[in-house]
């Protein structure tokens, strides 16, 4: 069943296709769940609960604001979450703000995409990827 988060709370929610033009609500805090799949800001408190929560692959772009690649590779990223939107979490961490998890994975040059599954890395890339090129990347790591 497609997963989706509450950028409210952070809950992850189960949305049955069938609810998906219903305008969701959080089980949690009952307000409106984006099924979009775009990206969600995730800091470094909600961050290890994503992770340690999802029953889906999460992918996680590590960019900051100043950094130009990073605002070209934002569409593609937005792309991405829509086309897996339910099957795959993408969430962005800031990492000017978020500097302990940035720290803990050695994010070193932005953007740079990691992958998780079960909690546990499982592809990284570094530079800005042409949606081609971004899609075998994601598949490849999660089917």
């Amino acid at each position: 069943m497609p997963i989706y988060r509450c950028e409210s709370c952070g809950t992850l929610n189960r949305v049955p296709p069938e609810r998906k033009g219903q305008r969701p609500k959080c089980g949690r805090c009952k307000n409106l769940v984006d099924i979009s799949g775009l990206p969600q800001e995730v800091d470094d408190d909600g961050f290890d609960a994503l992770l340690r929560d999802s029953p889906v692959p999460v992918l996680v772009d590590f960019w900051a604001p100043w950094c130009g690649p990073c605002h070209m590779a934002s569409p593609i990223v937005e792309e991405m979450g829509e086309e897996r939107a339910g099957d795959l979490l993408v969430v962005k961490v800031n990492t000017d703000e978020a500097k302990r998890v940035a720290g803990r994975f050695g994010i070193r040059s932005i953007p740079t995409f990691m992958i998780f599954r079960d909690g546990k890395e499982v592809a990284r890339q570094s530079g800005v990827m042409q949606p081609p090129q971004m899609r075998k990347w994601i598949e490849r790591a999660v089917g």
